[in-house]
């Protein structure tokens, strides 16, 4: 069951540490690349803001973005700003989330996010904590997948699961994390079931693109072809 409480008590969090992080950046260190191809740290800061206002948007009931050249647009003209300007916006853009995210509202309630995806208003506040948790480890700042709160690796392994189950691409997969705690995916794409082994960070890593798989094992066969997210 989702705690939306809770949730949103884990982004204040993660944001915490994130607007920690970035307060030792400088121009230069904005302006390096980050983690993700083709984008600098400023990129993925400018990114962030603008997510969080388009998480507002979702629990206010208008269009997370006007649309996709507008989302890019505004990414492209946030990357190259100053530090101070920057890190402001991150900061007061996540302050405007949080409020959003804590006034009373039906939290079992149908919200749509972007090409056509819904969900329940009680989910957002950990799809943010995705964001911010991610990033912060996109930003190639100190921060590694294997710092991320043991509690959040696990559910997002179970969201990233669900999210590749059924698909018609990805063969029936288990995914055996060596703590004991296992998830099932795919079987859309027919043939046996492969089974990945690995810490349930590296499974999260493979998972979300953030790492090859050469961490992992199979039992037999390659290692599962994902499609991007």
């Amino acid at each position: 069951m989702i705690d939306h409480a809770h949730d949103l008590d884990a982004v204040r969090e993660a944001t915490e540490r994130l607007l920690g992080a970035t307060a030792t950046l400088d121009d230069a260190a904005l302006a390096a690349p980050s983690r993700l191809p083709g984008w600098s740290r400023g990129h993925v800061v400018a990114h962030l803001s603008r997510n969080a206002d388009a998480l507002v948007n979702v629990l206010r009931g208008r269009p997370m973005y006007a649309d996709s050249e507008t989302r890019d647009r505004d990414i492209e003209r946030g990357a190259p700003r100053p530090q101070a300007e920057q890190l402001a916006d991150l900061a007061d853009s996540a302050a405007r989330f949080v409020e959003a995210a804590s006034a009373p509202a039906d939290w079992s309630r149908t919200v749509a996010l972007r090409n056509g995806v819904t969900d329940s208003a009680s989910r957002i506040p950990f799809r943010r904590r995705v964001e911010v948790e991610l990033h912060h480890v996109d930003l190639g700042i100190g921060y590694e997948l294997e710092d991320l709160p043991e509690e959040f690796v696990g559910r997002e392994i179970d969201f990233l699961a669900d999210r590749f189950a059924g698909h018609p691409d990805v063969v029936a997969t288990e995914l055996a994390a060596d703590d004991g705690r296992s998830w099932t995916t795919g079987g859309g794409a027919g043939g046996t079931t492969a089974v990945v082994r690995g810490t349930a960070t590296e499974l999260l890593g493979w998972l979300s693109g953030r790492r090859d798989g050469s961490a992992l094992t199979v039992d037999s066969g390659p290692l599962p072809a994902l499609p991007p997210l």
